[in-house]
């Protein structure tokens, strides 16, 4: 779990009590000041939208969605609607962030700069006094002001709570200029930070025990010692009869000296049939619990002391009764409806959407990849609730669109993201994690599926805007998917090259550089794309000087890293190394790793090496579900474009994006934005229409038979 989504940021409530007040009190205010910020908005703002070639803009964000396995799907007619969007505007590749992964990439979008400007490089980076790994979006500090009762620990401040990406979100400047914007799940945006505007945060979002999602597994089970899960956690059960008590395990309690995890008791009542098993929480009404069926979103209360109470929800699900009672539990979810920490702007908005659509999901990576891959869970219970997840973000699509007649609506659907790094190995026959896992099945069509899906909420939308010459519809992604066969631990790379050392000499180190010696480290790797020069200055430990040394040392690692073969396949491992500071020239380059490393497709940092550890082999084989992943050499993961409107490029970047939507609402975006005006504005330009040239798809690294794919939507590109 830490090799993709980072070390969680921590846990710190505050009382939703305050934000029902809140609420109330905002809700008030609205309403008394309404005449009066009504006229000065006419007097002193006029029509925010006298300038603009259009009044609405809607952006569906599908996570991961592949141009390759996207132009497959319209020639073999199963995506109507996107075809039909294609049709009427433009189908592009979209060129991606580098590194090609999520939360570098949505924050380029939200930002409209690359990395070295809004400050994210990848889920983690390193603390550059101890190395010890670091959530790079977020940081969670306790409040520092407290009165102490006894045993117990007041606070009189809110926590600080603190988004760490840089530079400023495009529709923060068009809420300056009056123009309304509802964003809903666009990763990197966690803690919200305040504009004229609705916004529900997404990826790093935390869970309610302040990591980025711990799954629980409670099973009678028990042979000879709990097995460790990376993810999660495992409690044996220990029937007696028929019933059975244990507890949940919550937040750590900050009001209690020493307080450790708060718990929450329950009993399990295993029907006389074994066809259902009666869950019992302490406070709650009883729930039953069937095979394979997921259970409503439960609350989940713990009690922290002095009336205080911190509410999550959760969803269970049994995996099996015989012979032995499997029970899944999804990680602990902020309750929407009372926030134990800020998850939308404002605070109300994500009580509103509960209020309105019921509970819904929101850890920032709501799917439980992890429970997946460590086969807790099957891919059937996988499924469902990346799909249940699903339909919960296609509801709130429904109520911004409802309420925005001008303005911004922004909603980002992670399921294509997730379904593709699951179901990956589908597509290829030989890969790995194929060994020991069935290659048929009903869900060997799993991201197909998901397609279709998002095809059928596309439709929908496009029926609802009808031919409103005012509104523009984009579905874009933020880079597409290959192939992950292979791990690369680019630590036992450094080491044998002599660039890494370990204390006393020793051949293997844990996790976190555990025995690393630092006082002989020239370089080590942390995250899934980045290598780090441990330099004089900026590491506290460093020994490579500023200065010629340090560049020589990068070119010298660059220039091996790009001859580096596998010994099994005898091909390329990497296309590419990028030196940061030649790559970059944004005012936070000097917090990038040095070298970015484009893996080929197929290839990427082994789980190991992205959380600096050092094994015996350089490579291995990747036999997890996680079988399909971008980040890779950027140029081989583009995302997708469609638009209603044609372009006026052939080439569009995902940089374009908040650029060009400034310039729809007729607003200047700002001169630090890198980005350029994409869509047609006017008859007077030449319009770039409908496909793309398939043959760019030559070297995209998409799924295995991406050169049948090549001939089979060739005849489209007319």
């Amino acid at each position: 779990m830490f090799a993709y989504i980072g070390p969680g940021a921590g846990f710190a409530f505050a009382g939703s009590l305050m934000v029902l007040v809140a609420a109330f009190a905002l809700a008030l205010g609205t309403i008394l000041l309404w005449p009066i910020t009504f006229a000065w908005k006419t007097i002193k703002v006029g029509n925010p939208f006298k300038n603009a070639s259009a009044r609405r803009v809607i952006v569906i964000g599908c996570d991961g969605m592949d141009p390759g396995m996207t132009a497959r799907l319209i020639q073999q007619g199963k995506l109507p609607n996107l075809r039909k969007l294609m049709d009427k505007g433009a189908f592009r590749p979209l060129d991606t962030s580098n590194p090609s992964m999520s939360p570098v990439a949505w924050s380029t979008f939200a930002t409209g700069v690359d990395p070295s400007r809004h400050g994210i490089f990848d889920f983690i980076t390193r603390d550059p006094c101890t190395c010890a790994p670091m959530l790079s979006s977020t940081e969670i500090g306790q409040a520092k002001r407290v009165l102490n009762i006894g045993k117990y620990i007041v606070p009189l401040e809110k926590p600080k709570i603190r988004l760490l990406q840089k530079s400023q979100h495009f529709w923060k400047l068009l809420g300056e200029k009056h123009i309304f914007s509802i964003i809903q799940r666009v990763p990197i945006t966690f803690p919200p930070v305040p504009f004229r505007g609705l916004l529900l945060s997404g990826m790093c979002v935390p869970d309610l025990r302040g990591s980025q999602g711990t799954f629980s597994f409670f099973s009678t089970k028990n042979d000879d010692g709990v097995p460790a899960f990376t993810g999660g956690e495992q409690t044996i059960l220990r029937p007696k009869g028929n019933t059975i008590r244990s507890r949940i395990v919550g937040p750590d309690n900050g009001m209690v000296k020493d307080g450790g995890r708060m718990t929450l008791p329950f009993t399990l009542t295993i029907a006389d049939d074994k066809k259902s098993v009666r869950l019992q929480i302490d406070g709650a009404d009883p729930i039953d619990l069937f095979p394979q069926v997921y259970s409503p979103w439960i609350t989940l209360t713990f009690s922290a002391g002095l009336g205080v109470e911190v509410k999550g929800i959760a969803r269970f699900y049994v995996v099996a009764m015989e012979p032995h009672l499997n029970l899944y539990m999804t990680p602990i979810h902020i309750d929407p409806e009372n926030p134990a920490m800020p998850i939308s702007h404002p605070e109300v908005y994500a009580v509103y959407l509960a209020k309105k659509l019921g509970p819904y999901a929101t850890l920032g990576l709501a799917e439980d990849t992890w429970a997946l891959n460590e086969r807790v869970i099957d891919e059937k219970a996988f499924f469902l609730q990346a799909m249940d997840i699903c339909d919960e973000r296609e509801r709130m699509l429904w109520d911004a669109i409802e309420h925005v007649r001008e303005g911004l609506v922004t909603t980002v659907f992670d399921t294509t993201d997730r379904v593709s790094h699951m179901f990956y190995r589908y597509l290829d026959p030989t890969h790995p994690a194929n060994r020991d896992k069935p290659t048929e099945g009903e869900l060997r069509d799993a991201i197909e599926r998901v397609y279709i899906h998002m095809d059928g909420v596309i439709g929908k939308v496009m029926a609802k805007l009808g031919d409103d010459p005012q509104s523009v519809l984009m579905v874009i992604s933020d880079h597409g998917f290959t192939n992950f066969r292979r791990g690369v631990n680019l630590n036992t790379w450094l080491k044998q090259e002599g660039y890494l050392h370990l204390k006393d000499d020793v051949e293997l180190s844990g996790d976190w550089f555990e025995k690393v010696d630092w006082s002989r480290t020239k370089a080590f790797s942390l995250g899934l794309t980045g290598m780090f020069i441990n330099r004089k200055g900026r590491e506290r430990s460093g020994i490579v000087a500023e200065g010629e040394e340090y560049r020589a040392l990068v070119r010298e690692i660059k220039a091996k890293l790009e001859m580096l073969d596998d010994p099994e396949t005898g091909t390329r491992a990497i296309r590419r190394v990028e030196i940061a500071m030649a790559a970059f020239d944004g005012p936070y380059r000097v917090d990038a790793p040095d070298l970015l490393i484009g893996y080929e497709g197929g290839y990427r940092n082994s789980w190991e090496c992205a959380t600096g550890s050092v094994t015996r082999t350089v490579f291995t084989d990747n036999t997890k579900s996680w079988s399909g992943d971008h980040c890779v050499d950027p140029t081989i993961v583009p995302g997708i474009l469609f638009s209603s409107r044609p372009l006026v490029t052939e080439h569009p970047k995902l940089v374009d994006i908040p650029f060009t939507i400034m310039r729809l609402f007729g607003q200047a975006p700002p001169k630090y934005m890198q980005g350029g005006m994409i869509l047609a504005e006017g008859a007077q330009e030449a319009p770039v229409k409908g496909f793309f040239d398939p043959r760019r798809l030559e070297q995209s690294g998409c799924a295995p038979g991406a050169r049948a794919v090549l001939d089979e939507v060739a005849h489209v590109a007319s």
